[in-house]
């Protein structure tokens, strides 16, 4: 196996996080701003969980103040957009993320259309995705983000190169 064809996500993932780390203690020191993020899980799945979990230990490696509301899997709709409009309104809350999937009772793009689009993290909302296909700057959903650095590590000018892309979602 040729190593120098081998992307080393551990390494760029490390970079990235000292990075943000920085970033994180000149916001606090300038203007005594501790990022805040929220991410809502609803209901039990135990991959949801562990997930959640390492996004809340992520989170507080770079210096980020987390939280994370925890709601039964009968939660309501209405109950949930109340507790997204609260965190929405809360000024130390930057960030939401709301862990899907959510319970089948309750429809995804309503709760994900319902954060405010600057608060965006996961770049679901309407408005963040709308920003993205216009070429017009907003909040990128993290997993192309990830592809991207990881390719731009191995071949930095993609100009005029052809990607084919197998299997779609909303977030790729």
């Amino acid at each position: 196996m040729n190593r120098d064809r081998i992307i080393d996500g551990k390494n760029l993932a490390e970079k990235l996080q000292n990075k943000i780390k920085k970033t994180t203690r000149r916001l606090q020191n300038k203007y005594g701003l501790v990022p805040g993020l929220a991410t809502v899980i609803v209901g039990e799945d135990p991959a949801s969980k562990v997930y959640v979990q390492n996004k809340n230990k992520a989170a507080i490696n770079v210096g980020m103040n987390s939280q994370t509301k925890s709601m039964p899997k009968e939660t309501t709709e209405r109950q949930l957009l109340s507790m997204i409009n609260s965190l929405n309104d809360d000024p130390e809350t930057h960030g939401i993320l709301v862990q899907l999937p959510l319970p089948s009772h309750i429809n995804p793009y309503v709760i994900i259309n319902s954060i405010d689009p600057l608060k965006d993290v996961d770049g679901f909302h309407i408005r963040n995705v709308g920003l993205l296909n216009t070429s017009q700057s907003g909040i990128v959903a993290c997993t192309p983000q990830a592809c991207l650095a990881l390719i731009r590590s191995r071949v930095p000018d993609l100009t005029g190169l052809t990607a084919v892309v197998a299997g779609r979602s909303n977030i790729v």
